[in-house]
Formats: structure tokens, sequence, C-alpha cells
């Protein structure tokens, strides 16, 4: 297999995901020759598409919905060192959480990844104080060793150093806690930051674009793809050296279009996570806790707390993941042997599901999930054909680097290592000094301290971007009226440069009101749209179709999570088509 790199016409600089890029890179897909084609625009194949790049292969990468619809905007956030899977004794899994972990805070996303304290509860004085202190200190040892000292150390706290730190716990629920650091990020947001830094190094990134078939010579290396834009519904054909299927949860239904057999087993296992108003729970830090075979965590998030998670086997369609009655109440439940006030259901603010892809041991619905391990595995399913799944949020890049290594071969790899260790993603570099000079752009702008934070954890040393889009247009500046935590430049922001195409991309991926508020937006829903048509091209109706489009998704979400069961939730769910279908059969 040839690989040219760094030549042909495919590389391009820009770093803009909008209507206009997706017209240009849509037109090279079907007119270039590529070295590697990536499928699946979630963090692992977004991952990938930058280290492809980076390395000078002509790349592209495409997604059959919007970037980071699927595992990748569903995850709990934690850019974590896998303290839980010290409990397993998996040294070599946690020696590489933390080593990826440090980078994500150090180097590549300071902006985008915030460090976040949390509290493991103690319920026994001597034994398991002494055991998780000795865990803690050997998971802090490594993140020294293997990502550098971006956190503090662990501390040992007493039950009332608890309680000073987390005045809701029940006191009667422990007899202290060991302190100790991770990192939480907006997923989404750092996949969109991660495609947006793969453009800048000239790789092509097409959403909306559904693989068919995946083309081979008589039985020989791969040839290219056949897709279909879901958008105009045109067939495109793509010339490739190299495919490399990062769809996650569909890994077995994506190598099935080349007509091999994936090797990789993959189950799909929910995780739902309940999202509560911040006033609702006095805490100045958050709660992570081992229940069972399960991990629970309570964490602060913006104007809410995330409490997550289940991990429980799915056997319904990939699509529709949605948080049922049963799950809500359990999660309740666990959450509740914590807290001092317990929450009801009349305390959610909203919730979501998400499926992880854990490599299957062997076949069978009595699997347990939580015993799955979490290590990724990259497989070569035909020359010219590259499958990577499993591993975790925090481990994408390191993910990315293996599945490319893969298909170079260890010859090629050699000549062209993996350089994204050393590459900051858009907004990293130049943060602190944009950092420092925030106060006096907030007085300019007339944003207070609060929304200064907001704007620097989403774009970093990106910030100028939007206040030329503020100079251009000053209604920008101001907040939206029914959802003041936001400004209407981050609407405008996520058209003109972050690829939304649709409302619910908008709302669900971009500033995430689907989440913030109990109405998961629709009360903003108006202005959102009196912003983005013009940015889009949206006639009136366009409009009506988008807003119904995303009104019909409310209602089917919130009537799914009061049924018992994930196969009548889904039922319910369904009901309500994605903005834009994808191809059946």
């Amino acid at each position: 297999m040839a690989f040219q790199l760094g030549r042909g016409s495919v590389v391009k600089m820009g770093n803009r995901l909008n209507p206009e890029q997706r017209v240009t890179d849509l037109s090279a897909l079907a007119g270039q020759d590529f070295d590697v084609v990536v499928v699946g625009g979630g963090v692992t194949g977004a991952g990938i598409a930058l280290d492809a790049a980076a390395r000078g292969l002509r790349t592209a990468i495409i997604e059959a919905q919007d970037w980071a619809a699927g595992t990748s905007s569903a995850s709990s956030g934690l850019v974590h060192g896998g303290l839980r899977y010290l409990y397993n004794l998996d040294i070599r899994l946690v020696a590489e959480m933390v080593t990826e972990r440090g980078l994500l805070l150090n180097t590549l996303a300071p902006h985008l990844v915030r460090p976040q304290t949390f509290l493991w509860p103690l319920h026994r004085r001597i034994l398991e104080r002494a055991g998780w202190g000795a865990g803690t200190s050997l998971y802090d040892t490594l993140g020294a060793i293997r990502g550098g000292r971006c956190l503090p150390a662990q501390r040992q706290r007493s039950r009332a150093g608890t309680i000073a730190r987390f005045p809701d716990v029940d006191p009667d629920a422990l007899v202290g806690a060991i302190e100790f650091h991770e990192g939480f990020v907006d997923d989404a947001r750092l996949v969109i930051t991660l495609i947006r830094t793969a453009l800048e190094y000239g790789a092509r990134a097409v959403s909306r674009v559904q693989v068919t078939r995946i083309n081979r010579s008589a039985g020989g290396p791969v040839t290219g793809l056949t897709a279909r834009d879901l958008e105009t519904g045109e067939q495109v054909q793509v010339r490739a050296r190299g495919i490399i299927n990062a769809t996650g949860i569909w890994t077995e239904q994506t190598a099935a279009l080349a007509q091999v057999a994936s090797g990789l087993r993959v189950l799909a296992a929910k995780g739902i996570h309940l999202l509560v108003p911040r006033e609702r729970i006095d805490a100045a830090v958050g709660i992570f806790y081992r229940t069972g075979t399960e991990a629970l965590y309570l964490v602060p998030w913006q104007h809410r707390w995330v409490i997550g998670t289940t991990d429980t086997a799915w056997h319904e369609p990939l699509q529709y993941p949605v948080p049922t009655r049963t799950d809500i109440d359990n999660l309740l439940r666990r959450a509740n042997l914590l807290l001092k006030q317990p929450l009801t259901r009349n305390d959610l603010c909203g919730s979501f599901a998400g499926l992880r892809p854990l490599l299957q041991p062997h076949r069978g619905s009595d699997v347990c999930t939580s015993r799955i391990s979490r290590r990724h595995t990259v497989r070569t399913l035909a020359p010219g054909l590259v499958a990577v799944a499993g591993g975790k949020l925090t481990t994408y890049r390191r993910m990315a680097a293996d599945a490319v290594d893969a298909l170079l071969g260890r010859q090629r790899t050699a000549a062209s290592p993996s350089v994204t260790a050393q590459t900051p993603l858009l907004g990293a570099q130049g943060l602190e000094a944009m950092t420092n000079q925030s106060q006096r752009i907030g007085g300019i702008y007339g944003w207070s301290r609060t929304m200064m934070a907001h704007l620097l954890e989403c774009y970093g040393s990106e910030l100028p971007d939007l206040l030329e889009l503020v100079d251009d247009s000053a209604t920008l500046a101001a907040p939206l009226g029914r959802a003041p935590h936001h400004l209407r430049v981050e609407v405008a922001r996520a058209c003109t440069a972050e690829g939304a195409l649709h409302l619910e991309d908008i709302l669900v991926r971009r500033i995430r009101l689907n989440r913030e508020h109990r109405d998961r937006g629709l009360s903003a829903m108006d202005e959102v749209c009196a912003i983005a048509a013009p940015l889009l091209g949206w006639d009136a109706a366009r409009i009506r179709r988008e807003k119904a489009s995303y009104q019909a998704r409310v209602a089917a979400e919130q009537a799914a999570q009061a049924e018992p069961t994930d196969r009548a939730a889904v039922a319910i769910r369904r009901k309500a088509a994605d903005a834009v279908p994808t191809v059946l059969g």
C-alpha cells in the first residue's frame, strides 16, 4: 500500500465547519484520492482524523449524523485516570489513562478539560482508609510519573472535614473520605474541536454522510467506499488506500459493508445520567463511589449536577438509547444512600443515556458489562481496512495513534510517527495570555466574570473569533432571553465554525440546552432559529420543519422516560425521526 505523505491537492488550511466548507469538502470526497478515510465522527474517529492529518496523510472523515451524535455526546464527561480500575488491579490501563489525562490537562486541551475535585467516601475507619489511601497514593504516583504533576495529591478527610466539603452528605453514610482529583470535559465540544483541529492540518470533514459500501478489489485491498449524502440523497464515490472503522457500537455493522467479519464482538452497554439543579445539592466538590459492581458519581457541571451511571447490557436498536423510569429510580436510590436530603424525580431537570462500545469476551445476555475490559483493540480486517473498538474517552488519542499505526504498518509508522502528544487543540495555545485579558474583555462587552469563565472554558484562545462576530453584529453580545447562561454569539459560532446544520445540533451538542433546561431548550427555540436561519440559509418553511422535528424529539424523550423497560421506552422514542434519517437496509 503506497501512502504518499504530504502530497496531492487535498492539503488545505482552515478550521471552520460550516455549510460552505461542507460543500467544498463533499466535492473533494468525490474528486480526490485519500490515504485515509475515517468512518465515524465520535471522539475516536475525530482523534484518528487529527492523528492522520498531522502525520501528513491525505485524510478525510465522514459521519452519518452530526459530529459526536452517538456515544461521544452522552458520556459522563470524566477525563479520569481509572481509579476504579485499581480495584481490579488493572495497572496497565490505569498507567495509560493517567498519561492521557495529563496530556489533556497540561498540553492538548487545558481550556476544555478542567480539574475536578472528588471525595471517595469511607465506611470503615482503619482498613478501608488504609487500603484506599494506599491505592490513591499509587494512583497519584502513576499520575505524576506518567502524566506530569498536573493535579494535587490526595488528602485524607475526617467525617467533619468531609461534611465541610460536602455539607449535603449524610453524616451517617460515612466515617470520612479520601479527596482526590480528576478532569472533566464537555465531550461533544471536545469532539468538535478535534475535528476542527484536523481541518487545520488539511483533513476533509463531512457530517450527515453515511457509508453504504466499502469497496475492495476482488479479495484484495480496499479501494474506497460508496456513501450517501443524507442532506441531498446524492451518492458519493470516494477513492482511498486505507479506511479506518471507528464507528463504536456500530463496528460490526460497518465491517459487514466490506463483506468481512469484524473479528470484534462489541457489546453495547447503556449508561444513564441524571441532571439536577446546582443549588439542589450543597457541595463544593463531587463524589465518586462504588456501589456493588457499578460506579456512582455526582459531578458539578456548569449550572447542574451530573449524576451517573448505570452499566447494563443493551439489546434494543442502537440509535435510541433512553433512560427508563426503572433506570431513573434505581440511580436516585443509589445516590440517596449518600445524601442528607434525598432526591426525588421532581428534582430532576433532565436525563440522558448513551451506549458504550465494550469488547465482548463471549456472547450471551448474562454478560456483566461492568466487568468487561475498558481497553481498546485495533484489528486489521482486510488489506487497507482497520477497525478500532473499546477504550475510554480519556484514551482517545492513544486509540487513534494505534489505529493509524496499524494502517500504515511498522515501516511507515517509523518514518512518520504520531505527533499528537505534542499537538495542542485549537484554543489551547495562548490560553494563559487570553485568560489574563478576560477581565478587560468582559468590561468592554459587558460580560460578567462567570460569563468570561464560561467562554474561556468553551473557546479558549479562540475567543477573538467570537469577538469578531459580536463586532459585526452587536446584538450577538446579549444573552439568550430564555437561556441567559449563554450568549447569542454562541449560536452564531455553532453555525459558522462548529458544523451545526440543524436545530437539534445546536440545542443538543453545541450549547446543550437539551440538558440544561427542564424544557430541553424549547423556550429558547424561536430565538435560536432567528439567529441560525440567515447563517444556514433557512427559509420560513425550513424553520417550521426544524422546530417541529425538535419538538417531536423532546416529546418522545420525555414520554420514554416514564416507561419501565428499554423496549417500551425505545418504542416511544423512535416515533420521533432524526432530523435527517439514516439510510435503511
